[in-house]
């Protein structure tokens, strides 16, 4: 009788998940106690503000990956709902503390440096990286069209109030400023745009969800997640945790901001359109960044441009309403002449390289310089 002979197929070695593309914000949680050590000794408002803003990272990476384990177990419909709704509640969340404290224009510059930073640095991050190997990558030329048109169409209607403002005779906000109130023609004209731009996310959500939801979920065979699926219940454990965190870190930053901007000799108009827009999505914008690398241009555009058009279509009109009941006073939509002239060029910039259906690392890196320059003239503000 013969023996019977094992043989195993070689294992692939995986690498920790800390290591992973996923898994290197966790390895920035030690800066959420250290933030609330800082804020309780009253600390040097810049320490507050730097281990606060890192602390922010590790919980909105984890208010992402308990949404996406919550939606792979809800179907495509309740899933894709869950995703979009979540996608963007740690930028959601500073930006209501933001509120409470009374700073109007960081919260507008928050806004616009949220759309700046997903169309001009997380597209051009990922062009970049997943065009370095590959003479051209290409994606699903008709979900990043409607995605950009979206964002196109939320930027009209965001600007409105602004130009209605100048043909009354009346000013911008300056850059500088705290907040500034507006007449009740404008408040009641900003909540009416706030109002339409929701009921266009709604439909936004049926097409995008239902009627064409064959082209917003690109496929990825692989896993990326490592260990065990998570259950139901540790699910949304985990989003309960994260969701209380993120409120914590948010709260530290925000009341850190005035000060910390002062003592490094920025304007708090530049710590809110570049800093506080990049720390509040920075692990969802790396992973779009890690699927491009990957040849997956689909998710990245996904991410990019449609977290973009989130921000213009849900983000800026619920904040509007929040206003009214959180705040010294409610906010109109009313941008600066900066905020305004960025956001459009950027847009136009992003349907010019989204309508060809492919991409190339010179766009992604002429991207890039883009975003370098607008930082450098707010920095100048």
């Amino acid at each position: 009788m013969s023996t019977t002979e094992t043989s195993q197929a070689p294992t692939k070695r995986s690498r920790p998940f800390l290591l992973t593309g996923e898994g290197w914000p966790y390895l920035l949680v030690p800066f959420i106690p250290v933030a609330i050590v800082l804020e309780f000794l009253h600390a040097d408002a810049v320490a507050v503000f730097a281990a606060s803003a890192l602390g922010v990272i590790p919980t909105a990476a984890l208010m992402g990956r308990a949404t996406e384990e919550l939606a792979a177990r809800s179907g495509p419909g309740i899933g894709g709902l869950l995703n979009v709704t979540f996608g963007n509640a740690p930028e959601l969340i500073i930006a209501l503390f933001a509120l409470g404290a009374g700073l109007h224009e960081v919260v507008k510059a928050s806004l616009v440096g949220s759309i700046l930073g997903n169309i001009l640095l997380v597209l051009g991050m990922s062009m970049l990286a997943g065009g370095l190997r590959r003479e051209r990558q290409r994606f699903e030329l008709r979900a990043a069209t409607a995605q950009s048109l979206m964002l196109l169409l939320a930027t009209v209607a965001l600007v409105m109030p602004a130009i209605f403002q100048l043909v009354a005779g009346g000013g911008l906000p300056n850059p500088t400023a705290k907040a500034v109130e507006f007449s009740s023609d404008l408040k009641s004209l900003s909540v009416g745009v706030a109002v339409v731009l929701l009921a266009s996310y709604a439909a936004g959500l049926v097409f995008s969800l239902k009627t064409h939801a064959h082209l917003f979920n690109p496929s990825h065979d692989e896993a990326e997640h490592g260990g065990e699926p998570w259950t139901v219940r540790k699910s949304v454990l985990m989003l309960a945790v994260a969701g209380g965190a993120v409120g914590w870190m948010s709260e530290i930053l925000v009341h850190s901001i005035t000060e910390a901007s002062a003592a490094i000799g920025l304007s708090p108009f530049f710590v809110g359109i570049i800093v506080v827009a990049v720390v509040g999505n920075a692990a969802e914008h790396w992973v779009a960044v890690y699927f491009a690398a990957r040849d997956k241009m689909d998710i990245s555009i996904n991410i990019a441009v449609g977290s973009a058009a989130q921000i213009a279509l849900f983000v800026a009109p619920v904040l509007v309403l929040a206003s009214f009941v959180i705040g010294p006073f409610p906010m109109a939509l009313v941008f600066n002449g900066f905020e305004i002239g960025a956001i459009f060029l950027a847009i136009i910039i992003a349907n010019e390289v989204t309508q060809r259906g492919e991409s190339t690392w010179y766009e992604g890196l002429q991207l890039l310089a883009i975003y370098a320059v607008l930082g450098l003239t707010f920095y100048f503000v």
